[in-house]
């Protein structure tokens, strides 16, 4: 089944911060680090899965003030041509059930990263409920899939759950590849190239979340925000 969530009405609160999502610690330090540019974010680590993904952020998403979403973090590859490091921008993203979210914010973040030297591939995402690899991932790829995890689906659930039609964003850096699946040996390089290009992906991500509200923040007064400024 395919979701498209609209906004709604009024938009997003003026600024309001950008909830990011990750499941790991390491993903949230490469994050933070990052040039935010005076762009408010709330950073969240939710544990490794879909259960913990959806218990986490429906949470979340009941206190009403975050203006937009974006799910961020390390990822594999599911076809050639892309290499650790690389970012791969989910247009949609699909889960183990069948379930399908589209999202429109694939072409401007995409073109955002690679304003800042980033090599970048927009797909279709699929969350898995366990870690694929060999003939699994080449199964995947044929379906049409680019990059694989294991928590942005259950996040779009818990975004369609809550009913907010936050804007959401979802992109991977590459850690593994099909040639170069975790556990192998040249692992430790590809995960540091991976947690740098994560940190440098934070600009981007600051210019899309500005982006989505330009029209509401010449429409409406700021408005103030005692959403706390990173949980875990």
């Amino acid at each position: 089944m395919k979701h498209v969530a609209p906004l709604p009405p009024d938009g997003p609160p003026p600024g309001a911060p950008l909830l990011v999502v990750c499941a790991l610690g390491p993903e949230v330090w490469a994050l933070r680090g990052g040039d935010w540019s005076g762009t408010p974010a709330v950073l969240v680590r939710t544990g490794m899965g879909r259960v913990r993904a959806r218990r986490a952020v429906g949470g979340l998403l009941t206190r009403p003030g975050y203006g937009a979403l974006a799910v961020a973090g390390f990822g594999a590859a599911l076809g050639p041509g892309v290499q650790p490091g690389d970012v791969i921008v989910a247009d949609s993203v699909r889960s183990a059930d069948g379930d399908e979210w589209s999202l429109d914010s694939a072409a401007a973040l995409a073109a955002g990263l690679r304003a800042r030297g980033l090599t970048v591939h927009i797909g279709p995402h699929h969350t898995a409920d366990h870690v694929v690899r060999g003939a699994e991932r080449r199964a995947l790829h044929a379906t049409g899939a680019r990059a694989v995890d294991m928590e942005a689906a259950a996040v779009l659930a818990a975004r369609a759950e809550a009913g907010t039609g936050l804007p959401a964003a979802v992109l991977r850096v590459v850690v593994d590849t099909p040639s170069r699946e975790l556990l192998r040996p040249g692992t430790l390089p590809a995960g540091l190239r991976a947690w740098q290009a994560l940190r440098a992906t934070v600009p981007a991500l600051a210019a899309w979340r500005r982006s989505v509200t330009q029209d509401e923040l010449k429409n409406h007064a700021p408005q103030s925000s005692t959403l706390p400024q990173e949980a875990s």
